[in-house]
């Protein structure tokens, strides 16, 4: 096990780092909280030149290889995604929070971090796209809390080129703290030797990563294929893992530090409501924080499917969070008793907030890529499409009856309906106009999905019936 140094090192409020809840809930900003604490930790933050380089499947391989070294190892994935945690959960075997300049804002990355690194031997984060994409970017965030950066780079089909795209991700920004670089779909040890022998001498090359499809992690539309959904995850994570042995990467890199930042009191506004969330393989794109923050403003918290269950559990509120029903049709559509529940709920002026494709389940029907068509709840006037191409990506805020929330946008799908938004989203980069928001009593649906706790006051209001 490494050695911690602390100038002062306790736990916040004295609870568990896995869970966001305990860091917002009934935390009393105190002087002595007001005090910096400091706790050390290694970490790595792993990016790449851009996407598909391989960056989750190298995360996880690294997670779990110093976990079943006996390590305690926390991940943390940059930007908005849903299924690249359910990865990496599985890999460390802890949840995966975001942490991302806007989204989730600084300070509160600040918090998970410094909570994380309490208990951690080893801290990872993924960052999202390329290294220097979005603003901010990774390498904003690695660079505000000090991260040293591994760059990943899928070196198929090249050899000295290697080294050129290395030293541009190096020297890019002078400023950013960097460890050195893997190299990935490594073809040989010929290869491998061509391509370390392409980097400058001030880089480290810290290991080489051979092709194997016993290691890749299929993907679809979205991205990855759901965790739970690939029978062989477990061989492929420790088929993974082994290939992290023959790298420099199987030693900890030296702990940096990790600072606390105070965090503002979440009031228990939802004490003493359910609230029913739907999770199953068709609804499932749910932030471990959203879950936290309900439950430190007091919500209990409880799960069906619409996809098994033919009643809702008696609840307060409903969470019909993104997925893909559209992989569910048939089965989400002969599930008429759980439309009636839903409607029901509805009907008795009971709160409902619905994201992405759990605002499609509500339209009349949802035809898939092939041209299905199926009939869903039919609580939304219109119809939902699958598209066969990307429709919207990116960050979005938005201001709803007082309220601002950040919140992101992904999908595949495009919708034809009467109803009249009463706001759109504002996205972060350019002038179009962002995704609609519809509201008809106690519903509130969106392709948005919101990040909870950039507006704990707003999220209440939602689930309160009061927004």
């Amino acid at each position: 096990m490494p050695l911690r140094t602390a100038s002062v090192c306790r736990k916040v409020s004295n609870i568990e780092p896995t869970q966001l809840a305990a860091i917002f809930a009934n935390h009393q900003p105190t002087t002595q909280d007001t005090v910096l604490q400091m706790t050390n930790c290694p970490a790595l933050f792993i990016s790449a030149p851009a996407s598909g380089q391989g960056k989750t499947s190298f995360t996880a391989a690294l997670a779990r290889y110093h976990r079943n070294q006996g390590r305690t190892v926390r991940v943390f994935k940059t930007g908005p995604d849903f299924l690249d945690p359910m990865i990496l959960a599985r890999a460390s075997g802890h949840p995966v929070y975001q942490l991302d300049l806007w989204m989730v804002g600084e300070a509160a990355c600040k918090h998970l971090l410094f909570d994380a690194a309490q208990t951690a031997d080893l801290i990872l984060i993924e960052g999202v796209m390329g290294l220097f994409d979005g603003r901010p970017s990774g390498a904003d965030l690695a660079r505000a809390f000090g991260i040293p950066v591994i760059a990943l780079i899928d070196a198929r089909a090249m050899a000295q080129t290697f080294g050129a795209i290395a030293h541009g991700l190096r020297h890019y920004q002078a400023d950013l703290p960097f460890a050195g670089v893997v190299a990935n779909y490594v073809a040989s040890a010929g290869h491998a030797d061509m391509l370390a022998e392409s980097l400058p001498e001030d880089m480290n090359m810290l290991g080489c990563l051979m092709r194997d499809e016993n290691i890749r992690l299929p993907d679809r539309h979205l991205g990855l294929v759901q965790a739970d959904e690939i029978e062989d995850l477990e061989q492929r994570l420790e088929a993974a893992a082994q290939q992290i042995a023959n790298t420099a990467l199987r030693e900890l890199p030296t702990p940096i530090p990790f600072n606390s930042a105070p965090l503002a009191t979440i009031p228990a506004a939802l004490k003493g409501k359910r609230i029913g969330i739907a999770r199953d393989s068709s609804f499932a794109f749910i932030y471990p924080a959203n879950i936290d923050l309900l439950q430190a403003m007091g919500a209990e918290c409880c799960y069906f499917s619409p996809l098994d269950d033919t009643s809702l559990p008696e609840v307060d509120g409903l969470w019909l969070p993104g997925g893909y029903p559209e992989l569910h049709l048939q089965q989400l559509s002969d599930n008429t008793q759980m439309h009636t529940a839903i409607r029901a709920h509805h009907q008795a002026g009971k709160p409902i907030l619905a994201e992405c494709g759990g605002m499609l389940y509500l339209f009349n029907s949802l035809t898939d890529k092939q041209g299905q068509q199926a009939n869903m709840v039919g609580l939304m006037e219109g119809e939902a499409r699958m598209a066969s191409r990307l429709v919207s990506l990116g960050m979005q805020g938005l201001h709803l009856d007082g309220h601002d929330y950040t919140a992101h946008t992904f999908h595949h799908s495009e919708l034809n309906t009467p109803l009249e938004p009463v706001a759109h989203g504002i996205r972060q980069r350019g002038n179009k106009q962002g995704e609609a928001v519809y509201k008809d009593k106690g519903l509130v649906a969106s392709y948005l999905h919101l990040y909870f706790p950039s507006c704990a006051e707003g999220i209440a209001r939602i689930f309160n019936g009061t927004e």
